[in-house]
Parts: C-alpha cells; sequence; structure tokens
C-alpha cells in the first residue's frame, strides 16, 4: 500500500508547484489591478494555468463543444472560402483583378476592426463571466449575415454590398472564435487539450462537407436544383446563403444546451478608455512575466494570417488561374475538408505527444514548399492544384489547431477570454499583411507580364507571410516540452 506521512503538528503540508493558485500579496495601496511582483505573475512558472485547474470533463460536453465547429462552419467553407468568394469575384461583378483587390481591401478592413475590439469584447466576458452567453447571441448574428447575402444579386453595383456583408460576417466569426476558444479549458484537460482542439478542428472540416455536397447537389450541380431553383440571377448561389444560415441556426443548438456559464461574481463593468488601459496593462505584466507568450502572439499572428489568406484566396485561385468552374471549386472543396479534417485529428494526438511547436514547425515547412510549387507548376493544368492545393489542406488546420492548444497550455484561471482576446488582436493587427501582399504580388505580376489574369502571383504575398512567421517560430519554447515558460 501506499502510504503518505501525516504532516508534523503545526505543519502545514507543502503543497507541489503548479497544483494550486498563487493569492496576490494585498497592496496597501488598494489597487486591484497593480503588476505582480517579478516572477510571480499569473503567466510565470509557479502560476496555476486554467487546464492544469480542470477536471476530466464528460465526453458529451466535448461533443457539445465541437458541435458548434461544425456548426458554423458554413461561414469559413461555403461562405469565406469555396462559394461565395468564388462568386463575388467573378466576372459578373467586374474585372478578375478589380474583384480580387477589392475581396483583399474588404478583408482587411475587417481584420483592422478586429484588432481593435476583440481585446476589450473578451475582458468582457472575463469581468462578466457571460462567455456562453455573448457566444450564443454572436452565433444568431452570424447565421442572420449569411442569410442576408441573398440580396446579393450578380452586378457589379453589388459587389460592395456583398463585400461589406462578408467584412461583417468575417469580423463577427472572429469575435464569435474569441469566447468559443476560451471554452477550451472547460473541456480540455493539460493532458489532453491537443487531441480535443484537434478534433474540435476536425469536426468542423467534416462539416464542411455535409454543407458543400448538400448545396451542390442541392441547388448548384442541378440544372433545376430542389423548390426549383436554378442558376438564374445567380439564385443558387443565394440560396444557399439563406440554407447557411439555417445550418449555423440549427446545429449550434447543442453547444448552448449543454454548455453553461460559471458561477461567477461579476467585476466592475468598465468602459471603453479603461478598457484599453487594461489591455495595456495586461501587455505590460504579460512582457515581465512570460516573454515567451509575448513571442508566441507575434508569431502566431504572423503565420495565422497567412493560413487565413490561404483559406480566403485558396478558391478564388482555383477559378481564376486554374478553371475550375463553381461546381469543380465546390467538389474540391469537399475533398480538401475530408484531407484537413483527417489530418487535423491525426495531428491532434501528435500534439500531445510531440508539442505544439513541432506541429506547427512542421505544418508551416509544407506550407510555404507546397505554395511555392503552385506558383511555379500554375500553367500544367488543373492536376497541379488538385495535388499541391490538397497538400496544403493537410497542414492548414494541424497548425491552427496546434497554434489554439499551444496557447491553451499558458492561460491562467479566469483570463481565457482576455488572453484569447490578445490572441485574436495580435492575429488581426497584421492582419492587412496576407490581403496586401496579395493583392500587391497580383499587380506586380501584371506589370511584369502584361496580362490581366495575375491572380497566381499572389500565392507568393501568401507565402512571405508564412515565412515570416516561421522564422519567428523558432524563437518560442515549447510548453509541453518545457513546463517552467
Amino acid at each position: 500500500m501506499d502510504h503518505q506521512r501525516p504532516p508534523r503538528d503545526g505543519a502545514a503540508a507543502r503543497p507541489r508547484r503548479g497544483r494550486y493558485r498563487l493569492r496576490r500579496p494585498p497592496d496597501p495601496e488598494g489597487r486591484p489591478d497593480r503588476p505582480w511582483p517579478v516572477g510571480r505573475g499569473p503567466m510565470s512558472e509557479h502560476a496555476t494555468t486554467a487546464l492544469e485547474a480542470s477536471l476530466p470533463v464528460p465526453r458529451r460536453k466535448v461533443w457539445a463543444w465541437a458541435m458548434w465547429d461544425w456548426g458554423t462552419q458554413p461561414l469559413n467553407t461555403v461562405i469565406i472560402t469555396f462559394v461565395f468568394s468564388v462568386y463575388i469575384t467573378s466576372k459578373a461583378f467586374g474585372p478578375e483583378n478589380t474583384t480580387s483587390i477589392a475581396l483583399s481591401v474588404s478583408n482587411a478592413v475587417g481584420g483592422l476592426i478586429v484588432a481593435l475590439i476583440a481585446p476589450v469584447l473578451g475582458q468582457a466576458s472575463d469581468r462578466s463571466g457571460n462567455t456562453v452567453r455573448n457566444l450564443r447571441w454572436q452565433t444568431w448574428a452570424i447565421a442572420a449575415l449569411a442569410a442576408c447575402l441573398f440580396f446579393v444579386a450578380p452586378a457589379p453595383a453589388y459587389l460592395w454590398l456583398g463585400l461589406g456583408i462578408l467584412a461583417a460576417a468575417s469580423i463577427v466569426g472572429e469575435i464569435a472564435n474569441v469566447n468559443y476558444y476560451s471554452l477550451l479549458d472547460d473541456v480540455a484537460t493539460k493532458r489532453d487539450v491537443g487531441r480535443v482542439s484537434g478534433f474540435g478542428w476536425g469536426m468542423g472540416y467534416l462539416g464542411g462537407i455535409v454543407a458543400l455536397m448538400a448545396l451542390y447537389f442541392g441547388f448548384i450541380q442541378p440544372e433545376v436544383g430542389l423548390f426549383g431553383v436554378t442558376d438564374a440571377g445567380g439564385m443558387d448561389i443565394r440560396v444557399s446563403m439563406l440554407f447557411c444560415a439555417v445550418w449555423i441556426a440549427l446545429f449550434t443548438i447543442p453547444t448552448f444546451v449543454a454548455l453553461r456559464d460559471k458561477p461567477k461574481q461579476a467585476a466592475p463593468r468598465v468602459g471603453v478608455v479603461a478598457s484599453y488601459r487594461l489591455l495595456f496593462a495586461s501587455l505590460r505584466r504579460l512582457w515581465g512575466t512570460s516573454r515567451n507568450t509575448v513571442r508566441f502572439l507575434i508569431a502566431s499572428a504572423l503565420f495565422r494570417d497567412g493560413l487565413a489568406g490561404v483559406f480566403a484566396f485558396g478558391a478564388v485561385l482555383a477559378a481564376t488561374t486554374f478553371g475550375f468552374s463553381a461546381g469543380q471549386v465546390i467538389i474540391f472543396g469537399a475533398v480538401a475538408n475530408v484531407v484537413a479534417g483527417v489530418s487535423t485529428i491525426a495531428f491532434g494526438y501528435l500534439d500531445d505527444r510531440i508539442g505544439p511547436k513541432r506541429v506547427i514547425m512542421i505544418s508551416l515547412v509544407a506550407l510555404c514548399v507546397f505554395g511555392v510549387g503552385v506558383f511555379a507548376l500554375h500553367d500544367r493544368g488543373q492536376i497541379v492544384f488538385w495535388t499541391l492545393g490538397l497538400a496544403m489542406c493537410a497542414f492548414v488546420g494541424p497548425a491552427q489547431s496546434a497554434s489554439r492548444s499551444f496557447l491553451a497550455r499558458l492561460i491562467p484561471e479566469g483570463r481565457s477570454g482576455e488572453i484569447f482576446g490578445l490572441y485574436a488582436t495580435t492575429g488581426r493587427a497584421i492582419s492587412f499583411l496576407s490581403p496586401a501582399l496579395f493583392g500587391l504580388a497580383i499587380f506586380l505580376g501584371s506589370l511584369a507580364t502584361g496580362s490581366d489574369n495575375t491572380q497566381y502571383f499572389g500565392i507568393l504575398g501568401i507565402v512571405v507571410v508564412l515565412i515570416a512567421g516561421l522564422v519567428m517560430m523558432l524563437r518560442v519554447s515549447d510548453p509541453a516540452a518545457d513546463e517552467t515558460l
């Protein structure tokens, strides 16, 4: 039997490091937000992280959490990547280079807005304890914006209306992700966070497959689809947006049935200016207590912007450079989601074994190599995009999932919304890079070649961003390999 010696009389049992939360020493001036002593801060090696404090979670709760990824996936797969973005950049809305550059501009503006408001909203969720409630109304807003895309008719006059609604949906989606990510420590522990994160991403990709196939066979591929829908006036695409709205509202119900906000004494509300003061104070504390976390936020801002560029412009390249029809783009998207879903779930297990940093590094190197291959071989036909494009899809999801699990391993109790708000902010603070470099590369390509169709140059702009993130990531320590960050 395993006998444990009781503590001596008058002596308290000494707690093991990392198992208990530190209490902030009293401040003589009563300042609730004063800096922590160096080495004693909430991101220091002595602090208890949210994952360390987590207890084992029932599988049904993990499934319910992952259903939000499944339910909201049409925003990313159908609207942002494979269907609506191809529709809004088609010749019906203007010259191809013009519409592609307009898409990059709207993405950059949307990213700037997210950078400005994400940390404030993340702090608000932490202070109020209403993370699930906020996620619920943000999800409903995404569904409503998806439905509004029905009104974007195929004519140049509707270009900026469509791009404006698309940007708004993307903004709300990013803010919703802050709250969704912050719930990760409610459904995972330090031992299985990689698997749970990968499972959520994988469920999203698999949901994208089902949604794409339903739209393809229900509305887009048949000459006369369900309810008599045809492609006249872009009605097949526009009705598909209504389908996405219903899908989002319906399949996220399990998340809001199973997950509840934890009882918590709400902190006093603060204004916008005070929120930014707290944000900068948080950054200063973070720099003083865990510079590794700051380095990771910078590195991930770069490579996640590159990953977003792959998603945002991949289908546009398929259609404009490789001559994919709308139906072929959807079929490619379905196959891509199978590849991405399976690889992300598999890499989730690898994340827990070798650490998230190695998963990220492997993925970024592969993406850079395959991205250059797409540019170099763009004139070899559709087989190039089928092979290299699918190869890229196999590494985008693992990099995203490992990035989320990397940060989750570092976040202390009670600060998930704030830190994931910083995660969204740093990611969006430079989110203009991929769209800007994509558009700039297209423009330079047109000057160099004299052609009006140089979208394939855009992939080089995205690769530049991925390489920058890869270089920065070399300086980041892996929390799974080194527990004293």
